[in-house]
């Protein structure tokens, strides 16, 4: 089995679901028709300004989306017709473990839009609860299984490690030490114990990492056992520009990290202003495929030094 995806990635994701529902609009509930077409309005936004950030430089081989079926249905259909990588999640949103959103059928949904990747987003920590890290792992053998086996699309894995009660004690409740000092380890202990396990991600998207040395590590486990192709990618978590830009200088200095996806910093604030009426929608394109571009400026520099 060929496992891995080695090429530059530069991921602008949105989608997010429970985000945008209720802390951008403030629902709660299901949806009326109009209130998830006003989301879908929102995240057409952001596509127009990653394909405005393309038309403006960013190179189209090395660009990508992530967005979700629910309020991206259309984006997909069209980025995918106009030759854009796409890539979409398969897991329920805003849930502590990991499941299908569409059950049994999660394999039709990846099939309808011709993704480049499936995404899931988990939260695992090795150290946590047996039976939830079993359940887990066994749903996501299921989805790399078929991946692999049908070939059309590959595999990103997002993976988040929540720290347990006991090791945020070691650090006295500090959650940036925790960042710093226990997070970088289990992720490497995470990476080996899914992989034992047959969970086979072409592409680790990973928590921002505060060192080069803590990055080669990680680099390291998905390499692991000759996965040389497997690449990794740096997520923005949500952090505010400055962590974001030393996130990805430090994920750029390291070989095997072969892009990012920074999503709410780079839409979050121009999308809440034109909402607020502070920007037009255009103002917000423009500023949203600014930001996504100094992104892209940022990890091609500090690749290149």
């Amino acid at each position: 089995m060929s496992v891995g995806f080695d090429r530059a990635l530069y991921v602008l994701p949105f989608d997010h679901r429970g985000t945008f529902q209720e802390k951008m609009f403030g629902w709660k509930g299901a949806l009326t028709a109009a209130q998830t077409a006003e989301i879908a309005a929102a995240k057409e936004v952001i596509y127009d300004a990653f394909k405005a950030a393309v038309a403006a430089g960013v190179p189209k081989a090395k660009a990508g989306i992530l967005v979700d079926e629910q309020f991206g249905a259309a984006i997909l259909a069209d980025a995918a017709k106009h030759g854009f990588s796409t890539s979409c999640p398969a897991e329920k949103s805003g849930q502590e473990e990991f499941d299908f959103e569409y059950g049994a059928d999660f394999y039709k949904h990846i099939e309808a839009f011709n993704l480049t990747f499936c995404k899931v987003l988990v939260r695992y920590n090795p150290e946590g609860e047996k039976a939830l890290n079993q359940r887990q792992t066994e749903r996501l053998k299921r989805l790399s299984d078929a991946l692999h086996a049908k070939g059309k699309s590959q595999f990103m894995f997002e993976l988040l490690v929540p720290a347990e009660k006991a090791q945020l004690e070691k650090v006295k409740g500090d959650k940036k030490a925790y960042d710093l000092q226990i997070r970088p380890g289990l992720m490497v202990q995470t990476i080996h114990q899914l992989q034992d396990a047959g969970v086979e991600p072409d592409v680790w998207k990973i928590e921002g990492l505060d060192s080069v040395e803590d990055c080669k590590k990680v680099v390291a486990a998905a390499h692991r056992g000759g996965r040389d192709k497997v690449g990794c990618i740096i997520l923005g978590r949500g952090e505010d520009d400055k962590k974001v830009r030393e996130w990805l200088t430090t994920a750029a200095h390291t070989p095997g990290f072969i892009g990012f996806a920074v999503g709410r910093t780079t839409f979050w604030d121009p999308l809440m202003d034109m909402r607020a009426k502070k920007i037009t929608r255009e103002a917000a394109v423009t500023e949203i495929a600014r930001r996504y571009r100094e992104w892209v400026d940022i990890f091609e520099k500090a690749r290149a030094k």
